[in-house]
């Protein structure tokens, strides 16, 4: 037992633990390879089809049969991740390059997601087919065990094309990142071509053939000044816009139609921006919108916003841009594994890196090749030369008790055991000498290529055999003859798969709206106990003036142009513009206080909510549990930023109250325990909000300041305390920071 047990440094242990879980996480799933520009679920999914030959020209099977056979044989991960790396291998939003032909509902990009694999069909691309799988019987690639070594499997897939590039990929790995946005074929094709015609050719040079990103969903890159860094560090931030048309409508209106979405607007963030459109007329940022619907169907994106006839166009445009996702940010970073580390390239590294493994493929191809065919010169030689001697091979196989003996003389010239007709024909046979490939050929060889014709095939076989030889190893030994195979097959690609460029590049000018002048009024903030919170017309509240102050448990003015002030007993102070808030009838529900502001109900308590304006008129008293107190003048509070810190707090204290003094004079505390102090106001300090303040009441032990409350030198204040009235104009006063008096119940 002891020797099983293996002492090591705890801290050791768990570093090569995370590190090992780390890696594999980087290498082996979350990181596509720079060669292929696959992660591993793709290349295994992609190779699992060419091996159950579900190809292009074939039938669709069921996407189920693809996931469970993937799972069982080279991925042990969930088959939930294979079946959406499949999924989106053929969305041809998402991809600029579908790989896969999906059959059936493979999601849609409004988000709606894809069918279950069960009811969901696939088969490969014809493009997949011959650019990915189709020299791999050809041993151009290593292939290494899988997870359970009953199978083998492609380290990489031979891709003929930049795939890297071309469709782009994203991932999060452990401690990193990709995101590499989809690029034109024909244009990455062009700029490869460029690169093996000289390998010294800059990033910027590169660009003339990559204006730059391609995305599916077209769009428009703004900052093309920008994407010459971006390629050369292969990181940064592409600033994508909609594109957007005029349309005129009856009535001399004009109606906003968006034709293509920000690549990033892909899936749920369609009906987000749909929905912050809306936002925008109900908060009354906008009130030129009449009407907004999606009219996108299988033709493409067209969105219809339609304004007022008064309406300025261009205005209400740079709105959406500023305000919603139609103008949206794209963070690229070309992480990548290369030589099996990640890496961050470049363009050129990401092109030099797939050119090389290009040249590689090429020379394990034609190495294959070359040996194939010199085998076929070995056999159709040795052939041509029996059927000439035809009649010597004939009788040296009848003379033969065995094949072994046949075989020993064709290929030796032994004739001992061997019948033949005529000293001559032994005398012939011991002078033959066919390698061992040649004498197998011709004891294996019909008698119907004895035929004339079939001879002559043979010859012309041969001839072209020997052309590939040469033609083969002109490949091998001049890189030049490589470099233009390699061209030839790109530019095949090109013709067949190349299509124009969807995405717009320019340098797009900032996007300046300016928002109409609110006009000044005075409303009526509404929050009930559940912190739904609104505003509404003074005329309205003074209708439903009973009714709002019964429902509601913060009611008062502000200006619409102003902020709420939000105090907590966690010491913050929150604030919100009034216009984030719902303006409109009495009876609407108004919206939860957490969803305009940075309050958190779970974590803090609301002490008191005022207006910005009436805090700017008097100061403000704090009192915390344990019994600090001070004065601040309401000016320290007139802050545009959402929250601040309204006071410091010791440690485990909370705030208890806060209130705006306006004209009182005396405050009243009273504890935990029934001890009730009366002192003037005039007593307490005026400080900063950033001082803790002075003691008000001296505390027993776990005894703590409960309530507070606040009484003028003429109006009577009643409060109820332990089901019995308490007149707090009676309390003796008294002096601040002294014990105060325990009322007897």
């Amino acid at each position: 037992m002891n020797d099983r047990i293996i002492k090591t440094e705890y801290s050791e242990e768990m570093q090569k633990s995370y590190i090992d879980y780390a890696m594999s996480v980087i290498v082996a799933r979350a990181l596509p390879d720079v060669r292929d520009g696959l992660k591993p679920v793709q290349r295994r999914t992609l190779y699992d089809m060419h091996e159950l030959g579900i190809r292009y020209d074939r039938p669709y099977r069921k996407s189920a049969r693809i996931v469970g056979d993937t799972m069982g044989k080279y991925h042990p991960h969930g088959d939930s991740s294979i079946y959406e790396a499949l999924v989106v291998m053929s969305q041809d939003f998402k991809k600029g390059l579908p790989l896969i032909d999906g059959h059936g509902n493979f999601g849609n990009i409004e988000g709606d997601g894809a069918a279950a694999m069960r009811y969901t069909e696939a088969r490969l691309q014809k493009i997949t087919q011959e650019a990915f799988l189709e020299d791999l019987d050809k041993d151009v690639v290593d292939f290494v065990p899988n997870f359970d070594e009953t199978e083998k499997e492609p380290s990489v897939l031979p891709a003929k094309i930049p795939n890297l590039l071309v469709n782009g990929s994203e991932g999060i790995a452990v401690g990193m990142a990709t995101s590499i946005p989809p690029h034109n074929l024909s244009e990455v094709i062009d700029a490869v071509k460029a690169y093996m015609q000289n390998e010294n050719i800059t990033v910027k040079e590169l660009m003339r053939y990559i204006k730059g990103p391609d995305f599916p969903t077209g769009g428009i890159v703004i900052n093309k000044d920008e994407l010459l860094r971006i390629y050369e560090t292969g990181a940064g931030k592409i600033k994508l816009r909609g594109k957007v048309e005029f349309e005129k409508a009856k009535g001399g209106r004009t109606n906003l139609v968006i034709t293509q979405i920000p690549y990033t607007m892909i899936g749920a963030n369609i009906s987000k921006f749909l929905s912050d459109v809306a936002a925008l007329a109900e908060t009354k940022k906008t009130q030129d919108i009449t009407d907004i619907s999606n009219q996108s169907s299988k033709e493409g994106i067209r969105i219809v916003i339609e304004l007022r006839k008064d309406a300025d166009p261009e205005n209400f445009l740079n709105m959406l841009y500023k305000k919603t996702r139609l103008e949206d940010t794209l963070g690229v970073n070309m992480l990548a594994i290369c030589e099996g580390r990640p890496e961050t390239m470049s363009l050129k590294q990401i092109i030099k890196a797939n050119v090389d493994f290009q040249f590689q493929v090429a020379t394990r191809k034609y190495t294959n090749l070359l040996a194939k065919e010199q085998e076929r010169k070995e056999i159709q030689e040795g052939l041509i030369k029996a059927c000439n001697v035809i009649d010597l091979i004939i009788e040296i196989l009848r003379g033969s008790r065995d094949r072994s003996m046949a075989k020993a003389c064709l290929m030796e010239g032994k004739t001992d055991g061997i019948q033949f007709k005529s000293r001559e024909s032994k005398i012939m046979a011991q002078q033959l000498m066919f390698t061992e490939k040649q004498a197998n050929a011709i004891m294996e060889m019909r008698l119907h290529r004895l035929i004339g014709l079939e001879i002559e095939a043979l010859i012309q076989d041969h001839e072209e055999t020997m052309a590939n030889i040469y033609r083969y190893e002109d490949i091998l030994d001049r890189r030049d003859s490589m470099a233009q195979v390699i061209i030839n097959e790109l530019d095949a690609f090109k013709r067949e798969y190349g299509r124009k460029r969807r995405t717009v590049i320019e340098n797009g000018q900032e996007a300046v709206y300016k928002e109409k002048e609110l006009e000044e009024m005075e409303v009526m903030f509404l929050m009930d106990r559940f912190g739904y919170a609104k505003t509404i017309d003074m005329p309205v509240y003074e209708r439903n003036k009973e009714a709002a102050e019964a429902e509601n448990k913060y009611v008062f003015p502000c200006k619409n142009t102003g902020r709420i002030c939000l105090f907590t007993d966690t010491g913050q102070l929150h604030t919100i513009k009034v216009t984030d808030l719902p303006f409109g009838k009495f009876r609407d529900k108004g919206i939860p206080i957490d969803n305009v502001s940075n309050f958190s109900s779970e974590k803090e308590e609301i002490v008191y909510i005022t207006s910005q304006t009436s805090l700017n008129l008097c100061p403000v008293l704090f009192v915390t549990a344990q019994s600090m107190m001070k004065v601040v003048d309401g000016g320290e509070f007139d802050v545009s930023k959402r929250t601040v810190s309204a006071t410091k707090l010791g440690e485990g204290d909370k705030v208890v109250s806060v209130t705006a003094l306006y004209d009182r004079k005396n405050v009243v505390l009273q504890t935990k325990d029934g001890y009730f102090l009366k002192f003037s106001v005039d007593e307490i300090p005026e400080k900063k909000k950033g001082a803790i303040g002075v003691r008000g009441m001296k505390l027993g032990e776990k005894d703590c300041i409960e309530n507070v409350y606040y009484v003028g030198n003429t109006e009577e204040s009643f409060i109820e305390y332990k089901g019995k009235k308490i007149l707090l104009n009676q309390l003796k006063a008294g002096k601040r920071d002294s014990k105060g008096t325990k009322l007897r119940i």
